[in-house]
Parts: structure tokens; C-alpha cells; sequence
């Protein structure tokens, strides 16, 4: 009995251990059922239903002087990477006789962001475009305004005008989607009227051709049409603005591009508010940090940051910054590269003041800078310092050679008479240097972070450098008066 009275209640236990295994597994195995139907829906027919309405088909009508052929619309931005792919001709004649003046026509897509008539769509679907016609779900065609355009993103706003509250979709987050997540798009391919197809994104943060440029990649159907058109997440929220596809035939085979909709928010805003975009504008030119000059530059850590090449007359300049900085934090964020920093630069308010940190001479130092308004037209000026001649002289060593610079060599490079530096007058090809992108006829102004007029000046760098222990110093080059930072590796 004693022996029976001590198993009872271990039996108990262990059965009652049992269910709630079962009873967890049964919650566990629900929950990973549940995220399967998330992740696998059965049909995205009530997605569509609901979506649908906030979607538009959009036509633009242009007057066209003469029989001078135009590219069509409505496929990829001018200029764009993609455009020598899409050779066929839109449906453009709409009358006119031989030799006088005929209607051209487009297709597009675009969607209702408020119920008051504001619409997206891309800016090549309707740049150039006389007339804008919007045909809605129901089939109710209004007249369309532009309200603002920004051919960086290729973004467009239109307004209409309606006797009664429109559908409309929001703005997701594009942060969020990630790769193999279920997208949908919807628009008018091929003018085929409303048309609803389904993918998963592909990639994320494409670069095309622009500064700007945050695409998602996707293998949902995109076609000629759909440009313009809105991409979803399953949550009926739009994550970005279907612009391009790459195709060598000119129709879809899975590779379509969508601006990521975190960008296009922002560029709306400014639109809608002021009809413009209004980026903010540091004033410097920038270049990449690689392993070579982050290992020349002292007191920086890892191999990320812009390296400032030059500091014309504007925002930085006033703060301070000097040429040769490396710019490694704005306003608190951390700078990966020169493409995360001009776009984080453009996305700032203009006329907010920031904190900019730079590594310089070792050290790092915060830097107050208020943004000015970008300006893509302005001219970056350099004002170059009296020269300070020795006698001519050459340096060879590192597969290099270098001289000082005579009137007569600025002369037969082509040189301003102010120009200052050393000249490159041969490099090695078996030398690293000329891997490293050295070429006879740079002018080298600056070495190890210093101005050099001389060659006693440069020996001096290259003594303080390899003092220093680091393998490489920092050249500051000019080529055709561009600026470029290159590492010098410094080894026979």
C-alpha cells in the first residue's frame, strides 16, 4: 500500500505534466498555423475588393508640332538605365494631317491619398503632358492638375476635383517590408484597364540611377501602364510607388522596381505643402571611405563615414569644416557611406541647426552646422593659395615621381596659374600606387591631411607617416580638377 500510495500521486503529476504539453503543443502548432495563413493567404480577392476604388488609371494627352517622334511615357524616367529596353511606341495619334500638328497620348497608373482629390503617381507618367484625364474604379473620369513634381524620385502629386469624399489608401512603412514578404500591385498594364497581381518583395534599397534612389524589388507582375501605380503590403498599406522594370523585351519577367514608400511620404509632403521639394543642403563634396584611407586617417575606427574632398562657400564652410574631415555622424545618425549621407542630408529640414561629427587630426569634433536649401545648379568654387615655390626638384620613391610645379608645367597641364601642389610626373605599373588609381598628370595638394607646396614638405609627411606607424598616408589628388582622397601604400 505504501509502495502504491507513493506512485499515485507521480502518475497524477505526470498525467497532468502530460496535458499541458498537449495543450502548449496545441497553442504552439495554432500559432505556427496562424503565421502560415498570414505568410500563404488563400486568395487576396478581399484585399483587391478593398483596395481597388482608392486605385486610377491615368491618360495623358500632349500636342505634338511637326512628325518629330517622341519617346512614350509612362515606362521608365528619361535617362533612366532601362530605357533603350522599351523601343515601342504608346498609342499617340489622335488626329491631326501630314506635316501639322498631332495629339499624343499615355497610359499610367496612380492612387487617391485623401478623400479630398490628391493623387500620386510618377513623374514621367505625366511630365510634359497638356491634359490629365483620371479614370476611377467606377469609371467616373475626372480632370486632373500637377500640384508638384520631383524628377529625383521620379514622384508626381495631381489634385481633382470631386462632389463627393473619394476612396483613398495611406502610406505604409517600407522599413518594414522585408524580403519574401507577399506584395500586391495594381494598375493599368498595357492599357488593359484595372489589373491586380501578386509577388513577394525580391530585395530591398535598389539604386537605379539617382541620388535618391531607395527601390523595392519585386517579382510581382509590373508592366508598361503600371507605372505610377500602387504597391501593397498585405495590410492594404502602400510601401512603395511601382516605377521600372528591367526586361529586354519590354514585358514583365519578374524584376520590377517600386520606390520605397518611406521616400515618396516625405516627398509628398513637401509637394502638397509647398509644391516644391525642398532638400537640405550641406554644402561639401564627399567621397567614400575604403579600407585604405580608413587606415590612413587617424582616430577612425571602422571603414564607414564621407571623407570631405572639398568645402565651398556655404553651410559647412560657416561651421568650419575643413577638407579632408571625415564625416561620421549627422544630426545623431551614424553615416555608412556618401549615398546614406546625402540622403539623410536631403531628408532634413532646411534651416535646422545639426550637430555634425567629424574625425579630424585624430580627434573627434562636433560641428554646429544650419542647413541651406539644395540647390542642384550651384557651383562649388575653390580658392587656391598663393604658390610657394622651391627651387624644381623631383621625389622618386613607391613607384612614383613627383615634381614641384614650374609655369611651365602648369602651363602644359593646363593648370590655373594659382594652382599649388606637387605633380605626378611617372608611376610605376607594377607599383601599388598605380593600383591604387595614381596617374601621371594628378596634381597632389595635400599628404597625410597637410597642404604641400614642396617636395620637402611631402618628404616630411612620409617621415611623420610611417613615425606614426601606419602603413598608409593619405593623398589629396586633383584630375581635371576633380578632387579625390587616395591611400598611398608606403612600401618599396
Amino acid at each position: 500500500m505504501k509502495s502504491v500510495t507513493m506512485c499515485a500521486p507521480n502518475t497524477f503529476s505526470q498525467m497532468r505534466l502530460a496535458w499541458i504539453l498537449t495543450g502548449a503543443t496545441l497553442l504552439l502548432l495554432l500559432q505556427v498555423l496562424q503565421t502560415s495563413a498570414q505568410m500563404m493567404p488563400n486568395t487576396f480577392a478581399d484585399l483587391a475588393e478593398d483596395i481597388s476604388p482608392s486605385v486610377v488609371n491615368i491618360t495623358t494627352t500632349t500636342v505634338i508640332a511637326g512628325r518629330a517622334e517622341q519617346v512614350p511615357r509612362g515606362i521608365v524616367p528619361k535617362g533612366s538605365p532601362f530605357e533603350d529596353f522599351f523601343k515601342e511606341f504608346e498609342d499617340r495619334r489622335r488626329g491631326g494631317g501630314k506635316g501639322g500638328a498631332r495629339r499624343s497620348s499615355a497610359l499610367g497608373s496612380g492612387f487617391v491619398i485623401s478623400a479630398d482629390g490628391f493623387i500620386v503617381t510618377n513623374n514621367h507618367v505625366i511630365d510634359g503632358a497638356d491634359e490629365i484625364e483620371i479614370e476611377f474604379f467606377s469609371g467616373e473620369t475626372l480632370t486632373a492638375k500637377v500640384i508638384g513634381t520631383d524628377k529625383n524620385t521620379d514622384i508626381a502629386v495631381l489634385k481633382v476635383e470631386s462632389a463627393v469624399p473619394l476612396p483613398f489608401v495611406s502610406f505604409g512603412d517600407s522599413d518594414t517590408a522585408r524580403v519574401g514578404d507577399w506584395v500586391v500591385a495594381m494598375g493599368n498594364p498595357l492599357g488593359q484597364g484595372f489589373s491586380v497581381s501578386a509577388g513577394i518583395v525580391s530585395a530591398r534599397n535598389r539604386a537605379l540611377a539617382g541620388i535618391y534612389d531607395d527601390y523595392i524589388q519585386t517579382d510581382a507582375a509590373i508592366n508598361r501602364g503600371n507605372s505610377g501605380g500602387p504597391l501593397f503590403n498585405l495590410g492594404g498599406k502602400v510601401v512603395g510607388v511601382n516605377t521600372a522594370i528591367l526586361s529586354p523585351n519590354g514585358g514583365s519577367i519578374g524584376i520590377g522596381f517600386s520606390m520605397a514608400s518611406n521616400v515618396v511620404s516625405r516627398v509628398v509632403d513637401q509637394l502638397t505643402e509647398f509644391g516644391e521639394i525642398r532638400r537640405g543642403w550641406l554644402g561639401v563634396r564627399i567621397q567614400d571611405v575604403d579600407e585604405d584611407i580608413a587606415e590612413s586617417i587617424e582616430g577612425l575606427d571602422r571603414v564607414a563615414g564621407a571623407v570631405v574632398t572639398g568645402v565651398p562657400d556655404g553651410p559647412a564652410n560657416d561651421a568650419g569644416m575643413l577638407q579632408s574631415d571625415v564625416i561620421i555622424i549627422f544630426d545623431g545618425h551614424e553615416v555608412e557611406d556618401v549615398r546614406d549621407l546625402v540622403q539623410t542630408v536631403g531628408n532634413t529640414e532646411v534651416g535646422k541647426a545639426v550637430d555634425v561629427v567629424v574625425v579630424r587630426d585624430g580627434e573627434k569634433v562636433t560641428l554646429s552646422v544650419t542647413l541651406g536649401l539644395r540647390d542642384d545648379e550651384k557651383l562649388a568654387s575653390t580658392g587656391d593659395a598663393p604658390v610657394t615655390e622651391d627651387a624644381p626638384k623631383e621625389f622618386e620613391q613607391f613607384g612614383i615621381t613627383l615634381s614641384n610645379l614650374t609655369d611651365e608645367i602648369r602651363e602644359g597641364l593646363g593648370l590655373q596659374a594659382d594652382a599649388e601642389g606637387l605633380v605626378v610626373v611617372g608611376v610605376l605599373e607594377t607599383s601599388e600606387a598605380f593600383k591604387k588609381g595614381l596617374r601621371s598628370g594628378d596634381l597632389i595638394t595635400e599628404a597625410g591631411q597637410e597642404k604641400i607646396t614642396s617636395i620637402s614638405e611631402f618628404e616630411a609627411q612620409v617621415a611623420a607617416t610611417i613615425d606614426s606607424g601606419r602603413k598608409t598616408m593619405l593623398l589629396l589628388v586633383r584630375r581635371d580638377n576633380d578632387p579625390r582622397f587616395l591611400a598611398l601604400p608606403l612600401q618599396e
